[in-house]
């Protein structure tokens, strides 16, 4: 059994030409090479379907929108729109197929899930984080710096347990960081989401930027209470952006109905979920092969 999605489909890509780039997909379904085309990029023969596509820009970063109920017209990328980003870089790649194997041991697939989320926070900070400007005396003279702003750390929030490993490298790639645990666990015959501990501040400071760290988005339960639980702390779903190792259809629909301006950060994006809530092919349950228990 799987959770099919019903929504419209926009990709937007990067790529040295210098056409913009916008597809549209018709209700694509679990099984169709659509989800498989959309983690590989603009690199293979699209499926045939009814869309119209150029591309534009420097070969960055390629993404994906998400909405029900999609108006036909083409619209631009807007702030309303949640977005879905999958980074092109071999080193993430790389590490995805390394939590894929069923014969990674445990320390070393924790590990990947560490370099894994450092790359995608490193892409989620792209034009983000907050600076300040000046100028320093270097060995050789006066020159005009850059630094990330510490007096505005950014919040990063670890969905317990598997969270944890996704996040183990925040602080060395970020200059300045606050983290505040939150644990979520899924009964395993309702698939429902379960609030354990809750380690949030009562409320965020205005303007806070937070990363919501969960390795899989599955059916969607567990980030949508997290990111309830973020959001009625005051702040806006444009100022989150969740890390994760692989999403699916269902998890990202339930997201861009209840959050929009929401960015999402993924590994990949696989095409369906089983009837007992895991992602296929996924990489099973990250917690237990980050933990071995």
């Amino acid at each position: 059994m799987g959770f099919p999605i019903s929504s419209n489909l926009n990709l937007r890509c990067l790529s040295p030409s210098s056409t913009p780039c916008f597809t549209r997909f018709q209700n694509p379904k679990p099984n169709s090479p659509l989800l498989h085309f959309l983690s590989t990029f603009t690199h293979h023969p699209l499926p045939p379907t009814n869309l119209k596509m150029s591309c534009s820009g420097a070969s960055r970063l390629s993404f994906v929108s998400v909405k029900a109920q999609m108006a036909t017209e083409e619209k631009s990328i807007s702030g309303d729109r949640m977005l879905v980003f999958v980074p092109p870089h071999p080193l993430i790649k790389h590490w995805v197929s390394v939590l894929r194997n069923e014969q990674t041991p445990c320390p070393i697939f924790k590990n990947a899930l560490a370099e894994l989320g450092r790359l995608l926070m490193y892409e989620a900070s792209r034009d983000w984080l907050p600076t300040v400007t000046g100028e320093i005396q270097s060995p050789m003279g006066v020159a005009s710096v850059e630094f990330v702003d510490p007096r505005e750390p950014v919040a990063v929030i670890p969905i317990l347990r598997a969270g944890l490993a996704l996040a183990e490298h925040a602080a060395s790639i970020l200059p300045a960081t606050k983290t505040y645990h939150l644990g979520v666990s899924r009964d395993e015959e309702t698939l429902q989401p379960t609030v354990y501990l809750n380690k949030l501040p009562d409320k965020f400071p205005e303007g806070s930027r937070i990363f919501v760290v969960d390795p899989m988005l599955a059916t969607g339960g567990t980030i949508v209470a997290a990111l309830d639980l973020v959001t009625e702390r005051g702040v806006d779903s444009k100022q989150i952006k969740v890390i994760s190792a692989v999403a699916a259809p269902p998890a990202l629909q339930k997201l861009s109905e209840k959050f929009p301006g929401l960015h999402v950060y993924t590994g990949i994006i696989d095409p369906t979920v089983n009837n007992k809530g895991f992602i296929v092919p996924g990489l099973g349950d990250a917690g237990d092969r980050s933990f071995g228990t």
